[in-house]
């Protein structure tokens, strides 16, 4: 049996510091705010090279909150690679903006600057820079095409905790970073939280304020804001599981370089491409195939687990028909169908990635 993903075997691995943690956190009543979040706050952010860290619920929270920060003018277009999970766009459209979708890249799936141009209105205000799968986009053409035109650039790195871009972190190469920590995450919590990471002070404030009731001081409420905590206990285990996540990190790029030898040239199998400008981290490893859901099943009978990351593009979502965008010659709404994740993570050895391989390679 080879699991898609075991959290239960990672925290075996390091339950006695997380029993500590979880038990010092109660001890102290440290349940919201407080040592443990300012800790994690600190440490992560400059973990991701970015000099301000804001804790709130969960990764969709910090991209409203991120989005709601930058103060778009009301009705603003946002544009949204089309093959991510809907958090990234629904946190526009819950902003009080306009998402509009574009094609992402038939290689590594990250957003298309060439159908990001194409996009492009007199309402345009910001891109949404998705670092799908843990590849990161390609974030020089991104800058030079918001300095063309004005706009701001929000990272969505819900899937690229400690991703590189040219050696630069994502999350502080925009104008403003989002991270998860969902427990299935590279780095998860056990429950929802997420972080918001900017290296601008004023964005940072912003941010801080509209997740704590438009306030810094207890009962000073400058504006309406909302209740978006990252709280102790979350913020002590992600402290624990922070000091593993570079090794972590390591073994999903061995078994993902296995996966790339072992099945480099099966027919009709296409594997993603990693650029050689970056980091990538694995969140997932995404492969195509035009009888996915044949091997799926494939694979699910002789206990290999898998996922489909994502089966419907969100331009064909019943939540976006109003767009109209389901019938564009976008690829990711041709390749909606093919996608397949196959299992990867610190959990699985050198020779559960061959069984894997092997499994495929007799389907095929």
């Amino acid at each position: 049996m080879v699991k898609f993903l075991d959290l239960q075997n990672q925290y075996e691995i390091i339950k006695d510091e997380i029993n500590i943690e979880i038990k010092n956190v109660i001890s102290e009543s440290a349940f919201i705010g407080g040592k443990y979040v300012s800790e994690f706050e600190s440490k992560f952010s400059k973990y991701q090279d970015a000099e301000y860290g804001i804790g709130v619920g969960n990764g969709t929270d910090a991209l409203e909150i991120a989005i709601e920060a930058l103060a778009l003018p009301e009705g603003s277009e946002i544009i949204v690679p089309a093959n991510s999970f809907i958090a990234s766009s629904e946190a526009v459209t819950r902003a009080g903006h306009k998402v509009v979708f574009c094609d992402c890249k038939e290689a590594n799936y990250t957003i298309c600057e060439t159908s990001i141009r194409k996009k492009i209105t007199t309402n345009t205000k910001a891109i949404m820079a998705v670092h799908l799968y843990g590849h990161p986009c390609d974030m020089d053409i991104l800058l030079d095409i918001s300095k063309e035109h004005n706009l701001k650039i929000i990272e969505d790195c819900a899937q690229a905790h400690g991703a590189l871009y040219k050696n630069k972190k994502v999350g502080s190469i925009g104008d403003i970073g989002t991270f998860s920590f969902y427990p299935g995450k590279n780095l998860g919590a056990y429950g929802d939280a997420g972080m918001i990471v900017t290296n601008n002070h004023n964005l940072a404030v912003k941010c801080r304020m509209i997740a704590n009731h438009g306030r810094i001081d207890k009962y000073n409420h400058e504006f309406e804001g909302r209740n978006s905590r990252l709280d102790g206990l979350q913020a002590a285990i992600l402290l624990v599981k922070l000091k593993y996540l570079n090794d972590w990190t390591h073994k999903r790029i061995e078994i993902a370089d296995l996966y790339i030898e072992r099945l480099n040239g099966v027919q009709d199998l296409v594997l993603p491409k990693r650029e050689n400008w970056v980091k990538q981290v694995y969140h997932l490893f995404v492969i195509r195939s035009p009888k996915r859901n044949e091997l799926q099943t494939y694979l699910k009978d002789r206990g290999v687990s898998t996922g489909i990351h994502y089966p419907i593009a969100l331009t064909k979502l019943k939540a976006y028909a109003y767009l109209c965008q389901s019938k564009e010659k976008f690829i990711a709404n041709e390749i909606d169908n093919e996608l397949l994740s196959l299992p990867i993570g610190e959990h699985m050895s050198v020779s559960d990635t061959e069984m894997v391989c092997d499994i495929i390679k007799d389907f095929t």
